[in-house]
Formats: C-alpha cells, sequence, structure tokens
C-alpha cells in the first residue's frame, strides 16, 4: 500500500467544511442551523467484529437517543469491556501486541525528538470553537498543553501537581515535517488562576478575539512533599473558567485580560466528592453545542458515580450480560469476590445557564462505567453525518491500570456512539476501545508496573490523553516508549470510523504515523494573508 504523506493543512472535505463555516460561536450564543458539527471522518473498510465463542456477548444498545434533562444514563458493562479480551490474540509470541491492528497505535519511534528542551507537555488541546472546528487565528494556528518544568528538580512522574497550562504556536503554512511550536510561555500570570495547579480542559474562540479557557482548578496542599517524594494530601478540585483576549502580529501569538470565574464543584449527590473519596475525579470540561440544541450549550466532564468510596454495589445492568448467556458472571460472585465496585468511573454533563457562560447547572451523567473502569477522562464528543442522521461520537481516554477485577485493556482512547448527547450508546467495535497503544493483553496490567520487562511490549505505555480532532485524527503525548521517557507530542495518527466501527488508517503518513504534534486547523478567522 502506497503511504500518504500527512497535508500541511487539511485538504478537500476540510477546506470544503472550513468555507461552510460562517463564524465562530458568539457570546450571544445565537442559534445555529442544524448542521453536523465534524467533517465526516473516513470510512473503515472493516466491519463490525464478530462474536468469540467462549466469551459473553455484549449488552444489546439502541443508540437511541434521551432528552438531555432527563435522568437516563447509558452503562459501559462487564459485558461490552470483555470485548476486548475477545478479540485478542491469546497467542502473540513474547513482546507482541495482542491488540486487532485495527485499534492499535503504530508504534512510536525510540528516538523521537523532544517538542521543547524546558518544558515537559502532555495533555493537548486546539484553540477551537463550540463546534468542534480547530482555528486558525490570523494565520497560526495555536494549542495549549499542560506543561512542567524539566529542569526544577522534580521527576517527569511529579509534574501532575506542578502543571499549569502553557500555549504554542506557529504559522498555519507552517510545514508540520519540519517547523517546530514556537512555546509562548504560560497562559496565566503566576498566581492569578483558581487553585495552584492547572489541568486540562478546552479552549473556546468566542467573538472577536474574546477566548473562554475552560480549565480544571486543582489544589494541592502538600506540592513541596510530593516533590520530595512524600505527600499524600488529597487535593480539592473545581471546574473553572477565563475569560480573556488572544492577539497576534507578523512574529507571535499573546494572551491578556483573564478573567477567572470559578463553575462548579462536585456535589455528592450525582458527582463524588473529596469527602466521599479522596481519590474522586472531577475535571477536564469540555463545552460545546449540540446541533439538535443550538440555543444551549453543554459540557462534558469526568467524575465518579457519588457515594462513600467502597459503598457501591454492582448491578446486573453494570454487568450487562443477556439473559441465560452461559459466558457472564453472577453478581453474586462479582460483589463478594471482586472489588469491582471500587471503579465508579463516569461522563458527567452540565447546562449552562448564562450567555456569558458563568453559571452552570448539572445533569444526571450520560454515561457510566461503574464495576468496568475508574478513569473516563477528557470527554469530548464528535458530531458527524452518518445517512443523513447526526452520529454522537462520544470518546474517553483511560489506563490499564484503571479497570475492575477480571477485566482488561490497554492505555488509550475509548468511543461510544448513540443518536444524541444523551444516548444508549454503543461502545465502538462492541467494546469501547477506539485505539491503543500497543499490549499484550495476556500478560496481567501490572506486569510491568511503570516499567519495562522482556515480557511485556515495550510500547505499552507509549502515549495517552489522546484526542480526536477534525478528519479523525488522533494527537497525544509520548510516555513511556521502550524505557524511554516522553514529555513530547506524540506523531498524529488517524482513525477511520463509521456505524460504531474504528480502524486505524495505516496510509496516513508513513506506516500510519504522520508528523509529531500535528493539530491541523479547518477553520480560519482574521484573515488568512497577514502573516504567510
Amino acid at each position: 500500500m502506497q503511504n500518504k504523506q500527512a497535508p500541511a493543512r487539511p485538504t478537500g472535505r476540510g477546506r470544503q467544511r472550513a468555507a461552510a463555516v460562517a463564524a465562530c460561536v458568539a457570546l450571544s450564543l445565537m442559534a445555529a442551523p442544524a448542521v453536523f458539527a465534524q467533517p465526516p471522518a473516513d470510512s473503515p473498510s472493516v466491519g463490525m467484529p464478530a462474536p468469540t465463542p467462549g466469551f459473553p456477548l455484549p449488552t444489546q444498545h439502541s443508540q437511541q437517543a434521551h432528552d438531555p434533562e432527563s435522568d437516563f444514563t447509558s452503562k459501559w458493562t462487564r459485558a461490552d469491556a470483555r470485548q476486548i479480551m475477545a478479540q485478542s490474540n491469546p497467542n502473540v509470541p513474547t513482546g507482541q501486541s495482542s491488540m486487532s491492528p485495527n485499534v492499535t497505535m503504530p508504534e512510536i519511534p525510540q528516538d523521537f525528538p523532544a517538542m521543547n528542551d524546558d518544558v515537559w507537555v502532555w495533555d493537548t488541546w486546539s484553540l477551537s470553537d463550540m463546534k468542534g472546528n480547530q482555528i486558525s487565528y490570523k494565520g497560526w494556528d495555536v494549542i495549549f498543553s499542560l506543561v512542567a518544568d524539566r529542569h526544577a528538580g522534580y521527576s517527569f512522574d511529579q509534574r501532575h501537581w506542578n502543571a499549569r497550562i502553557g500555549f504554542f504556536y506557529r504559522k498555519t503554512n507552517a510545514d508540520p515535517t519540519k517547523d517546530k511550536w514556537n512555546y509562548g510561555g504560560h497562559l496565566f500570570a503566576e498566581g492569578s488562576s483558581i487553585g495552584n495547579t492547572e489541568w486540562s480542559g478546552s479552549t473556546r474562540l468566542m467573538e472577536g478575539d474574546n477566548v473562554n479557557v475552560f480549565y480544571t482548578a486543582t489544589t494541592f496542599y502538600d506540592v513541596a512533599q510530593r516533590n520530595a517524594g512524600g505527600g499524600g494530601i488529597a487535593p480539592d478540585a473545581a471546574i473553572a473558567k477565563a475569560l480573556g483576549q488572544i492577539h497576534a502580529d507578523k512574529d507571535k501569538v499573546w494572551f491578556d485580560g483573564f478573567q477567572h470565574t470559578k463553575l462548579l464543584e462536585p456535589d455528592g449527590k450525582l458527582y463524588q466528592t473529596k469527602t466521599q473519596n479522596a481519590g474522586f475525579a472531577f475535571r477536564d470540561p469540555y463545552p460545546f453545542v449540540d446541533p439538535a440544541h443550538p440555543d444551549k450549550v453543554y459540557m462534558v466532564f469526568e467524575g465518579n458515580t457519588a457515594g462513600t468510596r467502597g459503598t457501591y454495589r454492582c448491578t446486573q445492568s453494570d454487568l450487562g450480560y443477556r439473559e441465560g448467556d452461559p459466558n457472564g458472571e453472577t453478581l453474586e460472585d462479582v460483589n463478594t469476590h471482586t472489588g469491582s465496585f471500587y471503579q465508579t468511573a463516569s461522563v458527567g454533563l452540565a447546562e449552562a445557564d448564562s450567555k456569558d457562560l458563568t453559571q452552570w447547572h448539572f445533569l444526571p451523567p450520560i454515561l457510566t462505567s461503574n464495576c468496568v473502569n475508574d478513569q473516563t477522562e477528557r470527554p469530548q464528543f464528535y458530531i458527524q453525518n452518518e445517512n443523513g442522521q447526526n452520529k454522537y461520537y462520544l470518546f474517553t481516554i483511560s489506563h490499564q491500570f484503571t479497570y475492575a477485577d477480571r477485566m482488561r485493556g490497554p492505555d488509550g482512547v475509548y468511543g461510544f456512539v448513540g443518536n444524541g448527547i444523551r444516548s444508549d450508546f454503543q461502545p465502538v467495535n462492541n467494546s469501547g476501545l477506539a485505539l491503543g497503544s500497543p499490549t499484550d493483553l495476556n500478560l496481567p496490567a501490572n506486569n510491568p508496573s511503570g516499567t519495562i520487562s522482556g515480557q511485556q511490549n515495550g510500547r505499552q505505555f507509549q502515549a495517552y490523553s489522546h484526542y480526536v480532532m477534525p478528519g479523525g485524527l488522533v494527537q497525544s503525548f509520548i510516555d513511556n516508549v521502550n524505557g524511554t521517557r516522553g514529555g513530547s507530542l506524540s506523531p498524529t495518527v488517524k482513525i477511520d470510523f463509521k456505524g460504531g466501527v474504528t480502524q486505524v488508517d495505516r496510509s496516513f503518513g508513513t506506516n500510519g504515523l504522520g508528523p509529531y504534534g500535528y493539530l491541523p486547523t479547518n477553520v480560519r478567522v482574521g484573515g488568512e494573508g497577514l502573516y504567510k
């Protein structure tokens, strides 16, 4: 197969879509026509995986849409998640990946380049609008990343409580295979953000040069102790927003004028609090406009099912086995002989109550993975038209070590498809796994645990924090490639998806790997001829 090189900027459908978009969502939140938000991804050349003898059948999901304000919550079930192992090769040689090539990220070279010599870079997102379009601002592409000082004396694994949001920019007509991103520094002034640590979120270009930065405001009370290898005081977390301005001239991009507002804290009724669980999750805001409800703004985020940790008990709907399935588990077995009830991840939903997006209220979760997984990080929607109907792909990321007992899956991106933002979501590929780092799932998840051994594939932790972009491009950051630690952006890859099926496009780039840190824009704002 002849390899296709990654374009310097979107072509074909991307340009057509860009021309069709008149403007970003304004602060006034004017109604928009019911069109799909992103250009449709290419179709996969494979169909839904067939059932595997000896494994349970996946849960039957209708994809039916429900009112966003209803209390229906879809479930990623144990029957669904067990399809990951059902579709995995039990007889691979030592050091290989057991997963289907259709869902396996190509291997990143061990001699990858550093994106920046002064800061580690991980979770990354683009300047975008409320429809998921990625914005070129006055001829510049702009991205935002969690960053931490490479030279401050703490390790890469201690970056989390030292995280700040940084920004990078380069010219839209740059060659992504040669031209590096320019580092603009921290987005917010020192000490100005809510909390002492900034975690992931989203940046939306609004009307004019206004930008809304939605982020996770995390407060650690023992940073010094943690940097010294100790600590352990649970942090606080809130979802916050900063309204500021973006500027650009022929030489650079910069931001100023940020005003910060705390938006949401977990309520203990729908979403777990710090008091209920010191390891609670409440983060990663992703606001968007739903084509079916264009006069409203919603937000998805990562949460945990409310309740004191350890008191939840798995239900039949969490297991999701079909009646009489001989390969299912019993409720008594799961609740008695496993600790699966400790895994209670959810994808939360909130709705804006004010046009300036400073006031919100919670809605029930749209997805839970109770008794399956404890993390559904950085959720996002990719809405595309399939055969005349909008299909809502909910993507989220998760780790192999956050799975419940008897469950197995790789670090990677997971997907679910339905007919609306609150649907009976069907896991993509019947399992939920859309794209994972190469892993031999026949070996236990703790083999190795954070290190590389001769048994496991040396790239099982190669990439994480996947972010799905227009056209099915997927960006992530490098974590650990055969023992070489990362802190830089990965090569961009591409997944084709339609009808609930995803497939890695290995004709993209070189054997499936595009340029490092390739986050192309598909909508231009402020002119394109000023700063070529």
